[in-house]
This record gives structure tokens, C-alpha cells and sequence, in this order.
């Protein structure tokens, strides 16, 4: 049983668990999508293994060289339009190993 509320304290928040992120493999990988998005299609970014600070900068420059949006979500990137060979070359210029998934 859990406590919910104590007259000492009040009521009670449990304790938030941080989530981990799965290692990747080391291979970046790049995968169109358009499902649940009415036709739109973006560019979704996995397999990054670094820390949140190092994913926004990254994710904030490939938004400024592609000229268009994005967002991360749960350690993935996510690029508005059908930008995958411009992001290839950017993420292999920086180290990557990068390779396309998908259809």
C-alpha cells in the first residue's frame, strides 16, 4: 500500500523515475514518416546516444541548415519535409555512421 496523504506533510508526490534512454548500436538512422500527421511528412532522427543539452544544439543546427522545423521527442529528432539526403551529409560531416530506414 502506498501513501497518498499524511497530516505531517500533506499530500504526498511519488518520487518521478528517470528514463533511460536504450543504447543504440552506433548507427544513426534516418526514417520517413507520415502516419498520424494528415499527409505531412517528416524525417525522423534515432539512434543519437547523447545527452539532452548535445541533442537540442544538435537538433536546433539541422533545423537551421534545412530551413524548416522540428522536435525532439523522446530522444529522437524529428525534421518537418522530406529533407534525408541533406541530413545524411550534415550528420556524416559531424561523425556519424548514418543510414536510412524504412520507406
Amino acid at each position: 500500500m502506498t501513501l497518498v496523504y499524511s497530516t505531517e506533510v500533506g499530500r504526498i508526490q511519488p518520487e518521478k523515475e528517470k528514463i533511460e534512454r536504450p543504447k543504440g548500436d552506433g548507427i544513426v538512422r534516418i526514417q520517413r514518416q507520415t502516419n498520424g500527421r494528415k499527409g505531412k511528412g517528416v524525417c525522423v532522427i534515432t539512434g543519437l546516444d547523447l545527452d539532452d543539452k548535445a541533442l537540442m544544439s544538435l537538433a536546433s543546427e539541422l533545423k537551421r541548415k534545412t530551413g524548416c522545423g522540428g522536435s525532439i521527442k523522446d530522444g529522437t529528432i524529428e525534421i518537418q519535409g522530406d529533407h534525408r539526403d541533406t541530413l545524411k551529409q550534415i550528420l556524416e560531416q559531424k561523425g556519424f555512421i548514418v543510414k536510412f530506414s524504412g520507406g
